[in-house]
C-alpha cells in the first residue's frame, strides 16, 4: 500500500513538469522562430511479487507491480512554423530546413530560426540582441536598399553605383539532428554531440531551404493543441492525486483498527 503513495508521487511529479512545459510553449505562441517543446515518458522498474526462493520459470509466472513514470526526455519539436510577410527588407525567413549562424560574445556560434535581423552602428547585420550573423555581412554607409536573394546573395544600392554590389552572402547550417540542439535562450541553439556538427550548406541546396526577404517565420506552437494538452496534463494530475488520497484514506483505515 505505500507502494502507491510514491506511484502516484511520481505521477503528480511528471505531469507538474508537462504543465510546465506546456505552459512555456503558450507563453512563446507568438516568439518569432519558437519552436515547442514535449515531455517523453516512460514507466520505471518492475518488482515482481512474491519472487523469494521461486525458480526462473516460476518467477516468469509471478505478477510484476510496476513503480510508476518518470520523464524520458524533453526537446524541441522542429516543425516549420507559419511565415508571415512583413515587407521589412531586413526580416529573412527559411523556407524548410536550416538555421541562421550567429557569433556570441565570448566567439562560439549559436544557431536561429528567427530571422528579424538589424544594422547595429558598424553596419553589421546582426540578431535582436546584437550578434552578428556569421561570415560578417557589413553594409555601406551610404546604402539606400538592401536586397537578399532566394539562396542567400546580399546585394546594396549605393548612389555611386548604377547596379547594385554583392557585399555578401547568409549562409544556412543544417544538423543531422536538430531535436538535440541545446536552447540557451533569446532564440538561440548551441550544438551539442546529440545534434551532431553544423552542415555549413547554401540556401536551397541538398536539402537546405531558401531564403525570403520580408517575411518572418511564427511560432510554430498550436493554441488549440495546446489548450488540450494542458487539459489532459491537468486530469493526469488530478487522477494521480487521488490515487495519494486513497491510499492515505486505507492506511488511515489500517490504523484504526484496534482488533
Amino acid at each position: 500500500m505505500i507502494d502507491s503513495l510514491y506511484i502516484g508521487a511520481t505521477g503528480m511529479h511528471a505531469q507538474q513538469m508537462n504543465i510546465d512545459v506546456i505552459a512555456n510553449n503558450l507563453a512563446n505562441v507568438n516568439t518569432t522562430g519558437f519552436k515547442r517543446s514535449r515531455i517523453d515518458f516512460e514507466d520505471l522498474l518492475y518488482r515482481t511479487m512474491g519472487a523469494s526462493g521461486a525458480s526462473v520459470e516460476e518467477t516468469a509466472r509471478l505478477p510484476q507491480a510496476g513503480m510508476g513514470t518518470s520523464i524520458a526526455a524533453s526537446g524541441k519539436v522542429f516543425t516549420l512554423g507559419d511565415v508571415k510577410k512583413t515587407d521589412q527588407p531586413l526580416d529573412l525567413a527559411i523556407r524548410g530546413q536550416g538555421f541562421f549562424e550567429v557569433t556570441l560574445p565570448d566567439g562560439r556560434s549559436a544557431y536561429t530560426r528567427s530571422g528579424a535581423f538589424q544594422v547595429n552602428g558598424e553596419g553589421m547585420l546582426v540578431t535582436q540582441d546584437g550578434h552578428p550573423l556569421s561570415g560578417a555581412i557589413q553594409l555601406p554607409p551610404d546604402t539606400t536598399a538592401v536586397r537578399i536573394e532566394a539562396d542567400g546573395r546580399v546585394a546594396a544600392n549605393v548612389p555611386t553605383e548604377v547596379e547594385p554590389i554583392e557585399i555578401g552572402h547568409v549562409d544556412l547550417v543544417n544538423f543531422i539532428n536538430p531535436a538535440g540542439l541545446n536552447p540557451v535562450g533569446d532564440n538561440l541553439y548551441v550544438a551539442t554531440p546529440t545534434s551532431g556538427d553544423p552542415l555549413p550548406g547554401v540556401a536551397g541546396e541538398n536539402g537546405t531551404g531558401s531564403i525570403s526577404q520580408g517575411f518572418l517565420e511564427a511560432s510554430n506552437v498550436k493554441l488549440i493543441d495546446e489548450m488540450i494538452n494542458l487539459i489532459l496534463a491537468q486530469r493526469a494530475y488530478e487522477i494521480n492525486a487521488k490515487v495519494v488520497q486513497a491510499s492515505d484514506e486505507m492506511l488511515s483505515i489500517s490504523n484504526g483498527l484496534f482488533r
